[in-house]
Parts: C-alpha cells; structure tokens; sequence
C-alpha cells in the first residue's frame, strides 16, 4: 500500500521552474541520470498536484481483470475465427483494452526487445545523450518527460522513439545496441498488425480489408520506455493519466514489475504483466473512425520504488499517402439510427491539438465530437 504524501511542495511557492527544468534537459541524462546521481527528492517539476495521484487508501474493491483473447486458430477462416472476433468485439467495445495469448510474435523476439531496451537505457550518459532531443520531427530519439509549459508536470520515465514510417526506417540511424532488437520486432509487429487490422475490421462488421485498405495502421512508432526506481513514487507518475492518439496501439510488458491501471466502470485497474503476453488498446481515432463502437481509455503508470520497470509501446499510425486525407467515422457504419458522433479531420491536426493541449486534457476527443 501507498503511504501517506509527505514533503508535497506548496504549489503556489514561487520557484524557478523554467531554470530547473533547463538545468536537468542540459545534462541529456534523463531521470535515470538523477537516480544514478543518488537524488533521495524529486525536482519539484515531477511532482503532480495531490488530487490526480493515486489513493493513498484506495477502496477495498473486488479486483477486475482485462479480458484475455487466446488467438490460436484465429488465422484460418471458420467457428475459432468467428469466436476471436467477438472476443475483440466485445473488449473492444467496453474495456478498449485486452491481452493476447498465442499472438504469433516469439517470445524470443519480445524478450531480446525488451533486454535491448535496457540495454540502450543503461548504457554511459555520453553514449545516448546525441540522440536527446526534444524536436518531435526526428525518426529516432532519445528524451524524458520534462514539462515544456506552465501547465506541465514531468512524468518519471525516460523513452527511446523509433519511428517507422510506412513500415520503413533507415538502420543507421538506429542506436547500434538496439538496431538488430529493434528491427525484428517491427517485422513481427507487421505481421500481427496485418492480423489485427483484419480481425478488427471483422468485429466492426465490414470486410476484413477495410482497414488495410484506408492504410490507417501501416506506420509504427516504437517507444522503448524505462522508469527508474522512484526515491518518491507517491508523488509523481510514471505516464499521467491519458488515451492513446492512435488507432491501435500494441504494448510489450516486463514480466517482473507491473505498474500499468487502465479506466474502467470509473475503477483503476491493475494490467500485471504476464510473460509472453502482448497488451492491445483501441486509440482516440480508432474510436472516432468506429463511431463510438470501439472504445479508447484512459490508462497510466504508476512509479514504482523498485526499477527499472520496461515496456515496449507499438503505436500504429497511417501512412504517408493516408495521412494527408480526412479521417472520419466510417461511411458504412452510419445510418439514421447512428449518425456521425465526429467531424472528420485531418490526423495532423488532431495530434497538433492533443500536444498543444497536454497537461490540460486526457482526450481530444471531445474537441471532435459534433
């Protein structure tokens, strides 16, 4: 159990933030660098306002547990294809998160992505700290979670980005520790992907091409993420509460520390990890192009006073050619009964406006609904 807050700043106390803040991005450490430097007190810009921390004394509840799809068989045409798509269907549509057993990725692959991950993260500041940079627009980069606004608090983690645009990435520019790691799981992350977009589409009763065809998840994002041990997890986060921007995103768990909750029936829930086993959630626009059919959640990370804890996020993104086109709900799911709940858009503009609006909002899907 959390104990109780103690040594919370006063959040009206003038201090100088943007000073703090520029001396902790110019030693390109991260907030592993703060732990390996022994801090026993997070900077002030970590710490979150008391009432969007976890219960110290949460309510003695009957834990609930993510729905688990076993996707054995489900490759082939016939009743165990028929079965997993309601499986998807039904978690898709009131959990927006489940677990997938018998995935097709090896556990080999998972593993090895994982060690990689740490391997990159544990490596010497002078060796990583080219690739820190808080300029979005890079294909691959190393950065940690500090503010970048008034309204802004850090998050306790530190994430390696690898962006796969149309599935393709230069290899050179990936850090040579994690290149070959790196490589191989994209490549198995397409082919469940492909999977995925196919059983997905089914669930929303179109053909089982449709998703594929609009391109909507044919670019990965990898976020190789590490949160360090945390002197003070009760008063900081290690991911603020929020929903993904994606349509779909794939999440690879360390099975020795847990720390995922996700929201649901207005309960946080606890997502242990367990080996071999990927996390798959519904996005903001998956949920906009289902019309409210599939549904996007917020989820977050708890600190932890042990660590590291690491995970893997896939982030499925459209391509090239798809995302310069408007997104909206799907034609084919509308009728008179069930209208548009969303105003079509642009995919730029809707993560122009959720970045633009961190720290303030858990969702842009509000700003979007008609």
């Amino acid at each position: 159990m959390v104990g109780p807050v103690m040594n919370e700043p006063d959040f009206n106390e003038t201090y100088n933030k943007a000073k703090e803040i520029k001396q902790f991005e110019d030693t390109k450490s991260g907030v592993k660098g703060l732990v390996d430097s022994g801090v026993t007190k997070i900077p002030k810009f970590f710490v979150h306002p008391k009432e969007s921390l976890p219960s110290p004394t949460p309510n003695a509840v009957t834990p609930l547990e993510l729905p688990s799809i076993d996707f054995s068989g489900a490759e082939s045409a016939g009743e165990r294809r028929r079965e997993v798509v309601e499986e998807i269907r039904k978690a898709a549509s009131t959990w927006g998160f489940f677990r997938m057993v018998n995935h097709g990725v090896p556990i080999s692959a998972m593993d090895a992505m994982l060690e990689a991950t740490r391997r990159f993260h544990e490596q010497a500041t002078e060796d990583k700290k080219g690739l820190y940079s808080g300029d979005g627009r890079l294909k691959v980069r190393f950065t940690s979670n500090a503010p970048t606004r008034e309204s802004e608090v850090g998050c306790w983690r530190d994430i390696l980005t690898c962006v796969f645009q149309d599935d393709c990435l230069d290899p050179q520019v990936l850090p040579s520790v994690c290149r070959k790691e790196a490589q191989e799981y994209v490549k198995c992350m397409i082919k469940l992907r492909e999977t995925m977009a196919e059983l997905i589409s089914e669930a929303l009763g179109l053909n089982n091409d449709y998703l594929s065809s609009i391109e909507c998840m044919k670019s990965e994002a990898l976020a190789c993420l590490y949160y360090p041990f945390c002197p003070e997890p009760n008063l900081t986060m290690g991911n603020a509460k929020h929903s993904d921007t994606t349509f779909l995103t794939v999440l690879l768990q360390d099975h020795n520390i847990g720390g995922l909750q996700i929201l649901h029936q207005n309960q946080w829930v606890d997502v242990p990890p367990i080996h071999g086993t990927l996390i798959a959630n519904v996005g903001d626009l998956m949920q906009i192009i289902s019309n409210d059919k599939f549904k996007s959640v917020e989820h977050r990370v708890l600190a932890q006073p042990i660590g590291p804890r690491l995970s893997v996020a896939c982030f499925f993104h459209p391509s090239t050619k798809a995302i310069s086109k408007p997104f909206g709900p799907i034609k084919e799911l509308l009728s008179e009964k069930n209208p548009p709940l969303y105003r079509d858009f642009l995919v730029h503009e809707y993560v122009a406006y959720y970045k633009l609006n961190y720290g303030l909002i858990a969702s842009a899907l509000p700003h979007y609904r008609l």
